[in-house]
């Protein structure tokens, strides 16, 4: 249980119907991520929608004493294949316990818990409130609630492929990289994000 922060699930705003939504709505529009504009765009633009639609879930984390918005992460479920080569005996080990192997490649087939965005509120000096291994954390003792319910024991992330960020998922925070993934939007170059897992 955390008592520093306040971590909501949107759903408790979209049950209360159209009022809720607005709600929800008006203080999105607040949320500031120049550092990441994809992030800020995602929560104002498509987490409501997403998690309507049972595609994803967005949870909301509050500073209690002011009740504003200082970050926010979205989890899902989705299958992944990992290379088993790049990890050691251990988690080889665990992994066949949650997946299939396809004997071809060797690799494992599994379903995962994706933490597919992560992001802090730079509206007026907010982010100071949450450190960003804070709102990580965060975000992997809710996949722990899930897992505890549900199974399952790999959680994963995508990232760009800057050095801080790879520093703190891989030094600080326990991942690995597994696989790349190319994106692509609209007249944009394509972008390779870099994949990392932890086994929980």
């Amino acid at each position: 249980m955390n008592d520093e922060f306040l971590i909501i699930n949107i759903r408790e705003y979209l049950k209360q119907g159209q009022d809720g939504e607005d709600l929800l709505r008006q203080s999105f529009s607040a949320f500031s991520c120049r550092k990441n504009i994809d992030v800020e765009k995602f929560l104002q633009e498509q987490s409501v929608d997403f998690t309507k639609k049972n595609q994803s879930v967005t949870y909301i984390v509050l500073n209690p004493e002011e009740g504003r918005i200082v970050g926010y992460f979205t989890l899902t479920i989705k299958p992944i294949s990992v290379n088993g080569e790049k990890f050691s005996n251990t988690v080889k080990r665990k992994l066949s316990r949650v997946s299939e192997q396809d004997m071809d490649n060797g690799n494992y087939q599994l379903s995962a818990y994706l933490i597919a965005q992560l992001g802090k509120n730079f509206h007026n000096g907010l982010n100071e409130k949450i450190t960003g291994q804070q709102l990580l954390g965060l975000a992997v003792e809710k996949i722990k609630e899930l897992q505890y319910m549900a199974g399952g024991m790999v959680v994963f992330l995508e990232t760009q492929n800057e050095e801080k960020l790879l520093h703190f998922y891989e030094r600080q925070n326990g991942f690995k990289r597994f696989d790349t993934r190319e994106v692509k939007h609209s007249a944009e170059e394509p972008r390779c994000l870099i994949q990392l897992l932890k086994v929980l």
